[in-house]
């Protein structure tokens, strides 16, 4: 079989950006916005545990990131930690720029001792862990030049690397290599400038609906699995792994419900003001505009709010 699917695509998109242009990618993340049982036990979580800066402070919302950019908006509201068995965040990823600062998050969460899962993906190197109310959080290094190809078969997925050896792509992470890479020992430093929110992925109800609903946006087909339940999209640059959609949760997943901690939305800014146009005419749904942008729902009802830069 093709390991990848690829021809039951549903839905190409037009106007995608041809794969290998990592200056040229069709979207980039902003602020992914999550609702929380306690405002300040999160706020010490992102800033203390993962070294997020503390940008602004309500008893409405906190918005932490670097200097110059939020990347997660806390907002209260839970009242029970994050439920399984619904469609909504399945993790969303911090990407640090360089190995050094991927680094230095990981001895940050070593040092406070904070239960972590590292993991070598090949295209990536990864840290699970969960925030206070049991959300999936990654710290991501994107790692791309180390990958040969992704595969299928009957047992599942997996990676060829760059010397043609093969991995599962869930691999323990050589921790002590990763160490090595950084220049000093100091926790206390926060993330820099060009950390980023680097990919999401999403529990949804129905998967075709939902890679069909994303691949309207340009992003590009890395795998259509549904034999695994799952897929996943590129933005057209060389980390072929933006947003990623499953049913793991079960087909026919409702939302997760109000009072729980979830996801309330992320942030797309697409690369031109046409290709935003485009999107807003292809979705089914209401759209509501805001001083921020367009608010709109996947067909899982999983909320973006859209921009163009």
């Amino acid at each position: 079989m093709n390991p990848l699917d690829t021809s039951s695509d549903p839905h190409p998109a037009p106007n995608a950006a041809a794969p290998g242009t990592p200056d040229r990618e069709v979207a980039e993340f902003g602020a992914v916005h999550l609702e929380v049982t306690d405002l300040g036990r999160s706020t010490a979580f992102w800033t203390d545990v993962i070294g997020l800066v503390l940008r602004s402070e309500s008893q409405d919302e906190v918005e932490l990131g670097t200097k110059a950019r939020t990347l997660v908006t806390l907002h209260p509201g839970a009242r029970t930690g994050f439920l399984q068995g619904h469609s909504g965040l399945y993790h969303l990823a911090v990407h640090p720029p360089t190995e050094a600062d991927f680094a230095r998050i990981l001895l940050r969460l070593i040092r406070v001792g904070w239960q972590i899962s590292p993991t070598d993906h090949v295209m990536s190197k990864a840290i699970y862990l969960l925030d206070p109310d049991g959300i999936t959080v990654e710290i991501t290094l994107e790692t791309p030049e180390r990958l040969r190809g992704f595969h299928f078969d009957d047992n599942g997925p997996y990676v060829l690397r760059q010397d043609g050896s093969r991995s599962n792509g869930r691999e323990p992470l050589d921790v002590r290599t990763v160490l090595n890479a950084l220049p000093d020992d100091d926790t206390a430093l926060p993330v820099p400038e060009g950390t980023k929110i680097g990919h999401v992925h999403l529990y949804v109800g129905d998967l075709e609906a939902a890679y069909g609903f994303y691949r309207t946006f340009g992003f590009n087909q890395a795998v259509w699995a549904p034999r695994f339940h799952m897929g996943d999209l590129g933005g057209g640059g060389a980390f072929n792994h933006r947003i990623a959609v499953n049913t793991w949760q079960g087909v026919g997943a409702p939302q997760s419900p109000a009072g729980t901690a979830r996801m309330r939305a992320f942030t797309l800014r697409l690369d031109t003001h046409e290709r935003l146009d485009h999107v807003l005419g292809t979705v089914d749904g209401p759209i509501e505009e805001s001083d921020a942008g367009f608010l709109v729902r996947d067909p899982s009802l999983n909320t973006l709010l859209l921009s163009a830069n």
